[in-house]
């Protein structure tokens, strides 16, 4: 049996948080974080809150620096190590290689929620047309009511706010997909719909890093769990 290449490898990743209004306190958070997500596969971060499940996620999406060791991306037919990448390399990944859905939409004022999701479309030369006939595509399957697509995610509810947010990170296609709790404001039957596309995009080929304390929506989807507590640095002892 041959086994997918990975679109992404962590390997010996660290992390320490400098406390500056603690008299810049060093505090370790994460070390020797290694792990792969294969293409189409799902691979969960558990563990419990505080574990550092969002500061691997953020790591990997280039929000947060790390102290050492690589994060490798599939990127342009080649490998990008988002650990050490310039800004600019990192920004072009985002577009490229790496979606990402996170727990909050983070849209410009004003700008009409079928803009928002078309947006990662344009950018990677879809036609204004095109773009916005798919993201409207994306956001019927959500349950969007077309009457919502002209006005701004910031007038809609969570739930709606979290749908476009899905429908935006699904709206290209890319080797890497960052999910980071997808469904956690979304009703039973949204829930589903996000199972199915996480299913079609995984069977395209995509690999996805999910954090997920949903445990009915992390069964539905997860390939492999990596316990994020085993990434702990070890506690000094009290003197």
């Amino acid at each position: 049996m041959t086994h997918s290449p990975p679109v992404l490898s962590a390997r010996d990743v660290a992390k320490t948080f400098t406390l500056h209004l603690q008299g810049s306190l060093q505090l370790p958070v994460l070390q020797g974080v290694s792990f792969d997500v294969p293409a189409g596969r799902c691979v969960v971060l558990g563990g419990d809150s505080g574990a550092g499940k969002s500061t691997i996620m953020k790591m990997v999406y280039g929000s947060y620096l790390t102290d050492s060791g690589s994060i490798l991306l599939a990127h342009r037919e080649g490998l990008l190590d988002l650990a050490t990448a310039p800004p600019r390399q990192v920004l072009a990944a985002r577009r490229e290689s790496m979606g990402y859905v996170s727990q909050f939409l983070r849209a410009v004022p004003r700008v009409p929620a079928i803009d928002v999701v078309a947006e990662p479309l344009l950018d990677n030369g879809a036609s204004r047309s095109q773009a916005r006939e798919q993201a409207g595509a994306l956001l019927s399957r959500l349950s969007i009511p077309e009457r919502l697509w002209e006005l701004p995610p910031a007038t809609f509810s969570g739930g709606e706010q979290q749908r476009v947010n899905i429908a935006r990170g699904f709206a290209t296609f890319t080797p890497l997909l960052l999910l980071d709790e997808p469904t956690a404001s979304l009703d039973a039957r949204n829930r589903g719909v996000v199972i199915e596309m996480i299913r079609e995009r995984l069977s395209a080929g995509t690999g996805m890093l999910a954090i997920c304390h949903d445990a009915q929506v992390r069964q539905a989807v997860a390939d492999h769990i990596v316990d994020v507590a085993g990434f702990a640095p070890p506690r000094e002892e009290a003197p």
